[in-house]
């Protein structure tokens, strides 16, 4: 069952549509102005927005982009306003689709499901490509960490370390495990070069986050990524 929420400051249209759409087994929500809408969107978390484009105080287009400062799930435009102009204003405020007035609810059901299904992939896809290890998250991609929003630079050698350790949460590795991840080969000379390449990465993570205790000593074993 999808979670829509449907905005629109005509009440007979929403109650028409919400019907159609709770018979085909999704758990709906409707608003006529856009405060409520927001509200809304904090509190019911939908999963794909309906909006109108002629709304008292914020209009659709006003409306959607202050949606899309709070979430990221479809939006969907349902508008007797039809040139082009209105349509591209929709897509530059971020909407995913732009359906005319009238419509068939048959067609704006399976859009719906479309564009759902289509954002949780891309979830799905981003899942794959980030390893959260609080507070910090490791996208792979393109070889970057951040702490909330904001990116920690790393070199190379110290992201490639932090990766090391953090696929592995919890679990020791032993100096000769980094090393050989990390540099491809250890020695036990390579002992001290692991020392001192952890020592760099928790500064930062220190100077940014102010855990200290993200990267932890395994007395004369090695590290680990402590989670907790």
């Amino acid at each position: 069952m999808y979670r829509i929420l449907l905005v629109d400051d005509d009440a007979e249209v929403l109650d028409v549509n919400r019907r159609f759409f709770e018979k085909n087994n999704f758990q709906v929500e409707i608003c006529t102005d856009s405060t409520s809408a927001m509200l809304s969107v904090r509190r019911f978390k939908p999963e794909c927005i309906l909006l109108d484009v002629m709304m008292p105080k914020l209009n659709g287009y006003q409306l959607c982009r202050q949606m899309r400062k709070v979430t990221d799930v479809p939006i969907l435009f349902l508008s007797g306003k039809i040139s082009e102009e209105d349509k591209i204003r929709g897509f530059q405020c971020g909407a995913d689709d732009y359906i005319e007035k009238p419509y068939s609810l048959k067609e704006v059901y399976f859009r719906i499901v479309a564009n759902i299904r289509r954002h949780q992939q891309l979830l799905r896809k981003k899942d794959e490509n980030i390893i959260e290890v609080f507070p910090l998250s490791i996208h792979l991609e393109n070889h970057k960490v951040f702490y909330l929003q904001e990116e920690i630079p790393l070199t190379n050698r110290e992201y490639d370390l932090l990766l090391c350790l953090a696929k592995c949460p919890d679990k020791p590795l032993t100096f000769r495990e980094i090393g050989i991840y990390t540099w491809g080969s250890y020695r036990e000379e390579d002992k001290k070069t692991v020392m001192v390449n952890v020592s760099r990465l928790r500064k930062k993570i220190v100077d940014y986050t102010g855990r200290k205790d993200l990267i932890e000593t395994v007395w004369s074993k090695g590290y680990r990524i402590n989670r907790k």
